[in-house]
């Protein structure tokens, strides 16, 4: 009999269920355990997780590798007692297309002007705006990895302008990437609505900066769907204060969920999402995980994983 597969989350605990029901519809001849039920984990040699307490994974003898239920692994690669084994992200092109759609909305969302409707709105006034056409807003995405990537071809089809930047600043079909210090620089400059799908990383954190903003066409907008830590809070609050942004979406925060008296809520130029741009599909992610568990059980290998240093 394989070795069962361990599941290990801080979900609540009906949420917990709903992904054990699913990986187990997915391979119906596993046996899958729950930390949080006290199951043995010894013999587990795949840890499947979502957002792990911290050391929950320390001390399993026989773990071969660790699968994240998230596109994002940078708080589990934070632990300092993760076990020296493949960590494998989830690469869903379900995610992909979501967060392609998400992109598109909020800048259509900006494009056209609806935060400054909503304004009107609360203000009781009618009046209209000249409207740009596509062509004349410029978007510069940060970040081309598949999310990026979609969302990219995504906003060429409507008509925007697009460029990237990137760490290897590798070239996606025609749309323009750069790298390095000045490639984002530059990239920043030529960014009337600016989209940010970055990784979080060491040399990630706190990219988006005064100094970055500084960099931007005065009235620019931001939109946040990396990780709550690539935005340095008070700058961004200073930036808006200034108009050198002129507003921002923001879907992921350094606290989640987001404190009811936080600052953030009440402020005229931020739209806050509740981290809903790419949600996890758990069909698919389920359908995905069984793919790898079953080239395991085939091989005997544990699929390759990140690259702890990167972070991705």
């Amino acid at each position: 009999m394989p070795s069962p597969l361990l599941l290990v989350t801080s979900l609540p605990a009906a949420d917990e269920a709903a992904w054990r029901d699913a990986l187990g519809a997915a391979m119906p001849g596993e046996r899958i355990q729950t930390a949080s039920a006290g199951a043995p984990a010894d013999a587990a040699e795949v840890a499947i997780v979502a957002n792990p307490p911290l050391g929950s994974l320390a001390g399993l003898p026989n773990l071969r590798w660790i699968q994240s239920l998230w596109a994002g692994v940078d708080r589990l690669v934070l632990d300092d007692t993760l076990p020296d084994v493949p960590v494998r992200r989830l690469v869903d092109p379900t995610l992909a297309r979501a967060m392609a759609e998400a992109v598109a909305a909020a800048v259509l969302h900006l494009h056209r002007d609806f935060p400054l409707y909503a304004a009107q709105q609360r203000a009781g006034t009618w009046h209209q705006h000249p409207v740009r056409l596509a062509g004349a807003r410029r978007v510069t995405l940060l970040g081309l990895g598949e999310m990026g990537r979609a969302a990219a071809d995504l906003l060429r089809a409507l008509g925007f302008p697009v460029r990237g930047w990137s760490r290897s600043g590798t070239a996606h079909g025609t749309i323009p990437v750069a790298s390095g210090p000045d490639g984002f620089v530059q990239s920043l400059a030529a960014a009337d609505i600016l989209v940010n799908l970055l990784p979080l990383t060491p040399d990630t954190r706190g990219i988006l900066n005064a100094d970055a903003f500084g960099h931007l066409p005065p009235g620019a907008a931001l939109v946040n769907f990396g990780r709550g830590a690539h935005v340095v809070e008070d700058d961004l609050l200073a930036a808006l204060a200034t108009g050198a942004l002129g507003h921002a979406i923001l879907d992921v925060f350094p606290e989640e969920p987001l404190p009811p008296d936080h600052r953030l809520w009440t402020h005229p130029a931020i739209t806050i999402l509740p981290h809903v741009a790419a949600p996890t599909n758990m069909a698919s992610a389920a359908a995905l995980v069984a793919e790898a568990v079953a080239e395991f059980r085939r091989t005997g290998r544990a699929p390759a994983g990140i690259d702890r240093r990167r972070g991705y």
